[in-house]
C-alpha cells in the first residue's frame, strides 16, 4: 500500500491532542497548535480547529490515541471520546486514514529515534532483540516492537491495567493507603500523572499525616524546588515503581533490544533520578536478575517523537508488518 501525502499526524491523549502536517516523505513536519481534548466534542472538531486556513489540505490522517483499537474505532481510556475513523475521514474530506493505539505507535516510532533524543540510565550496551517502550502520562502505556522477516511488527498491550502488588517493605507499608481505581490497584493507578498524586497522598497517610490536595504538576514543582521535601521523596519512589514495572515488562516481552521510557512526566523529573536505585529496582528479578542486568534502559527526552514516527511509517509502509488494509478508513 502507498500512503498519499500530505499527512496529518495526530497524537490523542486523555489530556492533550498534538499534531503536525508533513507535506512529503522525508520533509520537515509543520507543528500545529496543541489543544486540550476536553475542549472539543471529538477528534474531527479538534483536527479542524488546528489545520491551517490556507495551503494544501491533508490527504491522509495517521492517528494514535490512548485506548485499545477495534478496527477503525477507538474509545479513549481516560476521556469521553470515541474515535470513528470513517466518520472523521468524511468530516475532513480525507482520502485515507489509519488509527493506532498510542503506544503501538510509539513502538512503531522506535526505528526513527535519534540517539540524542534519549538519555541512557546506566551503562548497558544495546543488543539485538525485541524492543519495549512504555511510560506515564495521563495513563500508562506499554508496547513492544519485534523484527519479523525484515519488517517491524508492533505488539500493543494493556498491561498497565493488570494488578500491581506491593513488593518492598516500604510499599507494603504504603499500599493499604493507596486509593484504588475501579476497586483495583494497577500499575496505572500509581505510575501516571494522577498516580503520582495517589502515591503522594498514600505516603503521607501511612505516616499519619493529612492527605494533601496537590495534583501531580504541583508535586513535581515542589519536588524540584526542594530536593529534601516530602514531594521529592514521593518522586524518588515514583522512579523506583517505574523501574520495577519496566523490569517486569522487559521480562514479559524478553526485551533484549532495550526499554525506552516515554511520556511527558519522566523528562521533567530527571533531576531526581537515582540511576543506581533505578537499575537495582529494574534488575531485582530473581531468578532472571542476570538477564535483566543486560537490558539497556533510556528515557526519551525529545517531545512529540511519535509524530515523526507516524510520518516515517507513512513514508515507507512496506517496512512495517501492519494490517493497513484492515485499518483503512476509506
Amino acid at each position: 500500500m502507498q500512503i498519499e501525502f500530505p499527512i496529518l499526524a495526530c497524537d490523542v491523549g486523555g489530556t492533550n491532542v498534538r499534531s503536525c502536517l508533513v507535506h512529503a516523505p522525508g520533509s520537515a513536519p509543520l507543528a500545529l497548535k496543541p489543544v486540550k481534548t476536553a475542549d472539543f466534542p471529538g477528534l474531527a472538531e479538534a483536527m479542524e480547529a488546528v489545520l491551517p486556513g490556507s495551503g494544501p489540505r491533508p490527504a491522509t490522517a495517521m492517528v494514535c490515541a490512548a485506548g485499545p483499537v477495534e478496527g477503525r474505532h477507538l474509545q479513549l481510556t481516560n476521556a469521553a471520546w470515541r474515535i470513528d475513523g470513517p466518520e472523521v475521514a468524511g468530516h475532513l474530506g480525507l482520502k485515507q486514514g489509519f488509527l493506532f493505539n498510542d503506544f503501538e505507535a510509539q513502538a512503531l516510532s522506535l526505528p526513527a529515534l535519534k540517539s540524542d533524543w534519549c538519555r541512557p540510565i546506566g551503562r548497558v550496551a544495546a543488543s539485538q532483540g525485541t524492543r519495549l517502550i512504555h511510560g506515564p502520562g495521563t495513563g500508562l502505556g506499554t508496547a513492544a516492537l519485534m523484527e519479523v522477516t525484515g519488517r517491524w511488527c508492533p505488539v500493543a498491550s494493556e498491561a498497565a491495567h493488570s494488578d500491581f502488588a506491593a513488593v518492598t517493605l516500604e510499599e507494603q507499608r504504603i499500599w493499604p493507603f493507596v486509593e484504588p481505581v475501579h476497586g483495583r490497584i494497577t500499575p496505572e493507578c500509581l505510575i501516571s500523572g494522577p498516580g503520582l498524586r495517589r502515591l503522594h497522598r498514600a505516603r503521607l497517610a501511612a505516616d499519619g499525616q493529612p492527605r494533601p490536595e496537590a495534583d501531580g504538576a504541583a508535586i513535581v514543582q515542589a519536588a524540584l524546588t526542594d530536593p529534601d521535601s516530602q514531594e521529592a521523596q514521593t518522586v524518588r519512589m515514583f522512579w523506583r515503581l517505574v523501574a520495577r514495572f519496566a523490569g517486569d515488562m522487559a521480562l514479559a516481552f524478553l526485551a533484549k533490544g532495550g526499554v525506552t521510557l516515554a511520556g511527558g512526566i519522566l523528562p521533567r523529573i530527571l533531576p531526581l533520578l537515582d540511576e543506581d536505585a533505578f537499575r537495582s529496582a529494574f534488575e531485582d528479578k530473581a531468578p532472571y536478575a542476570a538477564l535483566a542486568s543486560r537490558i539497556p534502559v533510556s528515557v526519551l527526552t525529545q517531545p512529540d517523537t511519535v509524530l515523526a514516527g507516524m510520518a516515517a511509517v507513512a513514508a515507507s509502509p512496506a517496512r512495517y508488518l501492519v494490517d493497513f488494509e484492515g485499518r483503512a478508513w476509506v
